[in-house]
């Protein structure tokens, strides 16, 4: 109804129009109840005309003619006529718009050449003609014209949403190629010297059995990280090779993480505070990793000290820390390395912040925290990073 009533008050203003210029036309009969009646048809018409442009035109077109047989009102009977023959021919009725066009013309002079004053007939009927000839030629060229530009801003529009599509696909097509180089190089450099690893730690171990000794906690940390990092890696490259959800780490294997820590000698706290809930993956992800690359730099650079990790969970955002009692100092400078750096990047892209600085003694914390706000929580997920 609010596309159809600019064509229904653009209607009413003709049909005002026309019963106006019958009033004052000193040579029009008189307006009869008939008469208005065809005026509110022509407006009811025009009203339709977007949803039935070749009934609108019809009715419009008869009305019209009527009106000018019985009043006689002048030219302003065609101006109705004319906008439904621009109408029919932008929705493409060329032929309706034709046939309209040349019988309201018809209609039109054969009723100026039986009223036409004697003595001039001709000059009369040549002046209407050629004027209500140019314009019914220029609605339906006009008709024609937008119909065809239409055309043409819609197929443009096509090319741009087909060249868009294209461009998408190339870019996954990259994407994928991408993921299958990064899965060869990391094959390649990491899978056979972590499997060289784990065999050895094995090998190692069972020598150590088989001579009647118990292996040392160390040898069996690196057996046990090694396993661990195999599998993780064959998950990172499966995920590569195929975009799926894969076995991802999350903060259900902190104690995991935790046990594998203190196999190497190194003394760990873990505090869990809140209700856990449904945590989006890449939060969860994310919230082990930081876990896991703290406790890898405590075992790497504390020198002898004990971490506490500590999980916090709350409605709105999700908290991981670890603290050490190490040998870092305020007073050192802190030369951030690339765990740390993949750290902040991993957090920043999901719309965290983390907190990294020595203690005001001695010691080290790491602190990430993550919004868990269902709106940026979506976002974060549709990301790429």
């Amino acid at each position: 109804m609010r596309r159809d009533l600019p064509y229904a008050l653009g209607g009413l203003a003709l049909g005002v129009l026309l019963l106006g210029n019958a009033v004052l036309t000193p040579d029009a009969a008189t307006v009869e109840v008939l008469d208005v009646a065809l005026v509110l048809a022509m407006v009811v018409a025009l009203a339709a005309c977007q949803r039935y442009p070749v009934v609108a035109l019809g009715v419009v077109t008869v009305a019209m003619l009527a009106v000018h047989l019985r009043v006689h009102p002048g030219a302003s009977a065609a101006f109705p006529v004319l906008g439904a023959v621009y109408l029919a021919a932008w929705r493409g009725h060329r032929s309706a718009a034709a046939v309209a066009s040349l019988a309201f013309l018809g209609g039109f002079l054969a009723h100026d050449i039986s009223i036409a004053p004697a003595g001039r007939p001709g000059q009369v009927v040549a002046e209407r003609t050629a004027l209500l000839l140019g314009w019914f030629v220029a609605a339906n060229v006009a008709g024609l014209v937008a119909r065809q530009r239409r055309a043409y801003l819609e197929q443009v529009e096509q090319r741009a949403i087909e060249a868009e599509r294209t461009r998408e696909e190339m870019a996954l097509r990259r994407a994928g190629e991408e993921r299958l180089r990064i899965a060869r190089d990391l094959h390649d450099s990491l899978t056979h010297s972590i499997s060289v690893i784990k065999v050895q730690a094995g090998i190692a171990v069972h020598l150590a059995r088989k001579h009647g000794e118990e292996p040392s906690a160390t040898l069996l940390a690196i057996q046990e990280a090694s396993g661990a990092a195999m599998r993780e890696l064959r998950t990172t490259l499966d995920v590569l090779r195929a975009p799926t959800d894969g076995d991802r780490v999350g903060l259900a294997r902190v104690d995991e993480l935790v046990q594998r820590t203190r196999a190497v000698g190194v003394p760990v706290q873990v505090t869990v505070t809140g209700q856990r809930g449904d945590l989006p993956e890449e939060v969860d992800q994310a919230g082990y990793r930081v876990i896991q690359e703290a406790l890898t730099n405590v075992a790497r650079h504390a020198g002898p000290a004990t971490a506490h990790v500590q999980v916090a969970y709350a409605p709105t955002e999700l908290t991981v820390a670890v603290t050490d009692d190490g040998q870092a100092s305020p007073t050192e400078p802190l030369t951030p390395g690339v765990g740390l750096r993949g750290m902040r990047e991993r957090v920043s892209a999901l719309g965290g912040t983390l907190r990294t600085a020595a203690q005001d003694d001695h010691g080290f914390t790491v602190r990430a925290t993550f919004p868990l706000r269902p709106a940026l929580t979506a976002r974060s997920a549709e990301e790429p990073g």
